[in-house]
């Protein structure tokens, strides 16, 4: 039985190259596997139904983007240039079958799937709390639901239109990531924490505690 990775891996790819000569409505879980070599009664164990390929596919931009989010060329950047940086990562990701994607996203949309719209929106949060993440952005309370819904919006404008974007390394979807993310700094700069960088060392900023065994300075109040 091929490990849970290699099989996963295998099917999607699968997949997608059924998806890439045909359409993604054309794909079937069957074909997919038998193209990849899998027997189709183990095909449950890692896809239950057709919408597990599309999530599967979107995490593997989640896991694109986190492996570059632990380089040291992107640990380096400013905030607004790592979300930039780790936006643009997840979509170069998807780039190699961005059609493919497109008729993903159209599938999920189309009415009376409910609970592929629901997936659909579970799988946007996730990726937002990824991005997040990976940018160093520690705002709370309600300043987080506020950074949530601004970084939302962002990002699925700029999906959005990178969709149907055909320029070369989608440079007018960068362009376009960059007006927004420019535009909502100034909002960030005020987020409590917002800006804390994901290297921080939790106490780094911290006055130094006095050792209780130290005797106070002359003239100081005891404990």
């Amino acid at each position: 039985m091929a490990t849970e990775a290699d099989a996963r891996n295998r099917i999607l790819d699968a997949a997608l190259v059924i998806a890439d000569a045909r359409s993604w409505e054309a794909v079937r879980l069957a074909e997919a596997a038998r193209d990849a070599d899998i027997p189709l009664a183990q095909v449950p164990t890692w896809f239950r139904e057709k919408e597990d390929l599309v999530d599967a596919w979107f995490a593997r931009a989640d896991q694109a983007l986190l492996r570059d989010a632990a380089t040291r060329d992107c640990q380096g950047l400013a905030p607004r240039a790592r979300m930039h940086r780790g936006i643009m990562t997840w979509l170069g990701a998807l780039a190699p079958h961005r059609r493919v994607t497109r008729q993903m996203v159209l599938g999920r949309l189309e009415p009376g799937h409910l609970h592929t719209q629901y997936r659909a929106l579970r799988g946007v949060s996730r990726t937002v709390q990824w991005l997040r993440e990976a940018a160093g952005r520690d705002a709370r309370y309600p300043w987080r639901a506020v950074e949530e819904t601004v970084l939302t919006g962002i990002f699925m404008t700029t999906f959005t239109y990178w969709l149907w974007d055909d320029s070369a390394d989608a440079v007018r979807s960068a362009r376009l990531l960059d007006r927004l993310l420019r535009c909502a700094e100034p909002m960030a700069r005020v987020t409590p924490l917002g800006a804390r960088p994901a290297t921080h060392r939790p106490g780094a900023e911290d006055p130094p505690r006095r050792s209780s065994k130290t005797p106070p300075p002359a003239g100081a109040p005891g404990p």
